[in-house]
């Protein structure tokens, strides 16, 4: 690989992305990861993050068939340049993913910049060497459940390539999952804000809503108001304001793409009035202990106080414990 050239490419993508055993004779065994999710021994290659991965591509492939669990195969360049060392640290060592990739998925990892079994599992695969990191997921005989694709570099990138091999193989996708691949930083996200009587029931019940990525209590106008970011793939702005008005929720309606909701006028409410459905339960200080993101904490603010059952499965069995 030339990395003069694609250096700084490989961090162009991260950046904005942010803006999160068994072994060969012929390579080295790789140590296990802490039991921790998402801390790394100290003797791991950064490249390959956290996860406890095999290093063996059959002992994975009979594992998959006896698990039903699709491989999730890392190819990847070990020692790597900067931006395979940034894929590494920034998303394979965040603690959801590898959570549901280690749960999920049966995790194995071939260096592409080795001789011996990396190489004939390269050129099996058809996969260039010195190359950045692909990630390719396969059903037990090997072969590709979801078509390749190269330059998915991010956390939520991966995670919908999860979730997209989980649904072709008939499995369930967990919600925590969902969570990592909806963004509401994304370039594609869109914003309304709804004015109603109380931001506290706003959040509550528009935060349900399908393709809600995440809710914001605040004022606007002189009023109290709902902010909202939303996935206009999953629910139209006006599909959500015929929702929020039917919810009772949305007195107002500023949006931001025709400029009736400007940000310079907008103010946040203050910490206390965030997600108030969650206080007094068990999930009051959820985000700090048990690592909650703001999906999983909009949605579990929405339904925890009318469906705590459904609120639960957006948690991972690492955060419901940490919960408990």
């Amino acid at each position: 690989m030339n990395t003069y050239l694609l250096i700084p490419l490989g961090l162009f993508f991260l950046s904005t992305a942010l803006v999160k055993s068994y072994s060969h004779e012929s390579v080295a065994n790789l140590p296990p990861a802490e039991s921790q999710f998402g801390n790394r021994t100290s003797d791991q290659p950064i490249e390959i993050g956290t996860v406890k991965w095999t290093r063996n591509h059959d002992a994975a492939l009979a594992k998959s068939k006896s698990t039903g669990k699709p491989v999730f195969a890392l190819f990847q360049e070990v020692p790597g340049c900067a931006g395979c060392k940034d894929f590494g640290k920034l998303v394979l060592s965040q603690p959801l993913l590898v959570e549901a990739i280690e749960s999920e998925f049966i995790p194995l990892v071939i260096y592409n910049n080795k001789g011996g079994k990396d190489a004939e599992l390269l050129a099996k695969y058809k996969e260039p060497s010195w190359n950045y990191q692909v990630i390719r997921f396969l059903d037990s005989q090997g072969k590709d459940i979801i078509s390749r694709k190269d330059r998915i570099w991010t956390l939520p990138g991966v995670a919908k390539r999860m979730q997209e091999s989980l649904t072709k193989t008939g499995r369930p996708t967990p919600g925590y999952i969902d969570s990592l691949a909806n963004n509401h930083i994304a370039p594609s996200v869109q914003e309304i804000a709804v004015s109603q009587h109380c931001f506290w029931t706003g959040e509550m019940k528009i935060g349900g809503l399908d393709g809600v990525l995440n809710t914001e209590a605040g004022f606007y106008d002189g009023r109290e108001v709902t902010r909202i970011w939303f996935d206009p793939n999953k629910i139209s702005a006006e599909t959500l304001v015929k929702k929020s008005k039917a919810l009772g929720v949305a007195d107002k309606v500023y949006i931001k793409a025709n400029k009736t909701f400007k940000l310079a006028d907008y103010r946040k409410a203050s910490a206390s009035d965030q997600n108030r459905q969650l206080r007094g339960t068990k999930f009051q200080n959820a985000a700090s202990k048990a690592g909650l993101n703001d999906y999983q904490l909009t949605k579990v603010n929405a339904f925890i106080r009318v469906n705590p059952n459904k609120a639960l499965k957006f948690l991972s069995p690492a955060q419901l414990k940490a919960m408990s």
